[in-house]
């Protein structure tokens, strides 16, 4: 165990330079006190750890010192190669620089895992889009990414839901969601989030700009997409299912809908269940529900189902209509 902790140090070290005994002590999971007695083992062990002293102070390695990937443990050198999709790098234009760093990690890890790694890469195959879709391949996808990574500030014309809009933007981060890729983009002080594909023109500008330091892509997003589902489900709904429609119900509601759903105990005498969860306003939540046809009824609210009675009404009369009934 203290092996494994010895290497994550000196990983953590070499991947961040100056690093403090608190944050060591944390990422690893023990104490302050042992993490003194790690870095005394590894300087006892003639790997130069040094220290900087004051508030701003930590561990580092001597400059130019490099840990052996040898270290790396079965399970840790498998799940390298799970990391990261070849798919999307490609897109970003990056598919050579990973097939470059896969090739050299082979060659660096030792013959036992590098058999284990290439196990790993023939048994597992990541497919992020869902079922029936693709990855969206964005004109300016390539250009973005490079905007990001080089702090570039951009000017763009962008298609929203009603309208077209020209855009000055500091881009953040890209984000690949479901075969989609996204932009997150500081303009006027605020962040927000830009779906790559509405972009209709781009200019990459050679003007820099200071990356905020407090700025965190996966918090970001992670927040964005709950409060987007939130606005998107601003309403509860009391629905009974079949055993059909509650099967097809869970399985092709956003997770968001699944993980606040309040399902009944039993079942009533015909098996049905009742369920009380979010929906959408009135018009997509009848789109949605109508998909289950005769397996669902909408107990409440009573607006919504009416709303569902008066579509089956207008679709029962033009049905009825074409078959000259």
């Amino acid at each position: 165990m203290r092996a494994s902790r010895l290497i994550n140090i000196l990983t953590t070290l070499q991947a961040n330079g100056l690093v403090t005994a608190e944050t060591l002590a944390e990422e690893n999971e023990v104490s302050v006190r042992t993490i003194y007695r790690d870095i005394d083992a590894l300087s006892l062990a003639g790997i130069p750890v040094y220290s900087e002293r004051g508030s701003d102070g930590g561990y580092r390695l001597l400059d130019g010192y490099r840990v052996r990937l040898n270290g790396m443990s079965q399970a840790e050198a498998e799940a390298m190669f799970l990391s990261g999709l070849p798919g999307a790098a490609a897109d970003l234009g990056l598919g050579s620089l990973m097939a470059g760093a896969q090739k050299k990690l082979t060659a660096a890890l030792p013959e036992e895992l590098r058999q284990s790694a290439a196990k790993m890469q023939a048994k597992f195959h990541l497919d992020a889009p869902t079922w029936f879709g693709e990855n969206e391949q964005p004109l300016y996808l390539q250009a973005i990414a490079d905007a990001v990574w080089n702090s570039k500030r951009i000017r763009m014309r962008y298609r929203t839901w009603t309208s077209e809009k020209n855009r000055e933007a500091e881009p953040l981060g890209v984000v690949l969601k479901g075969g989609a890729w996204y932009m997150a983009a500081k303009v006027e002080e605020n962040v927000r989030t830009y779906r790559i594909s509405r972009i209709l023109d781009l200019v990459v500008t050679e003007d820099r700009f200071e990356r905020p330091g407090d700025f965190d892509l996966a918090s970001y997003w992670n927040e964005n997409t709950r409060r987007l589902e939130e606005e998107l489900h601003p309403n509860t709904a009391t629905l009974r299912l079949s055993p059909w429609g509650l099967n097809m119900l869970q399985h092709n509601s956003p997770s968001f809908v699944r993980s606040r759903m309040e399902l009944s105990d039993e079942a009533d005498p015909e098996g049905w269940r009742t369920v009380r969860l979010p929906v959408a306003t009135n018009r997509h939540a009848v789109s949605e529900l109508l998909r289950l046809g005769a397996d669902v009824e909408v107990l409440e609210p009573a607006d919504l189902r009416a709303a569902i009675g008066d579509e089956v009404q207008r679709l029962t009369e033009r049905y009825r209509a074409d078959a000259g009934l």
